[in-house]
């Protein structure tokens, strides 16, 4: 039997709701026990990323949904840290682009949309 494997990358601006995002997939795909206490930006752990509310490295982490495995990366939003979210658009199948409906597609959203679209993602 094969099993389903989907890996994804989540593309948006800093700022605009990628962690926050990952932080309901796991919530709601059964991650964590009814009893766990969960805290928010689970996946931002570096002391720094959690004083400045942002994320700096490219993490992973996976949820079971309807019987697929998919993993996520959850990857930097901010342009200095552009080697990062190259890096993860190389091992991803395809990505989730994430635009604040306020701004809007800000430069950094759009130059790596162009990296994923360029890579067939």
């Amino acid at each position: 039997m094969t099993k389903q494997i989907r890996n994804i990358a989540i593309i948006a601006h800093v700022d605009h709701g990628k962690t926050t995002m990952v932080d309901q997939l796991l919530r709601q795909s059964g991650t964590f026990a009814e009893h766990e206490k969960v805290v928010d930006t689970v996946m931002d752990n570096n002391a720094i990323e959690k004083e400045r509310g942002i994320t700096i490295l490219a993490k992973n982490c996976a949820v079971t949904w309807q019987g697929t495995h998919i993993n996520i990366v959850d990857t930097p939003g901010h342009a200095d840290f552009g080697g990062e979210v190259e890096r993860a658009l190389s091992m991803v199948d395809g990505v989730v682009l994430l635009i604040d409906a306020q701004e809007g597609p800000m430069p950094q959203t759009r130059f790596v949309t162009k990296k994923a679209l360029a890579l067939g993602l």
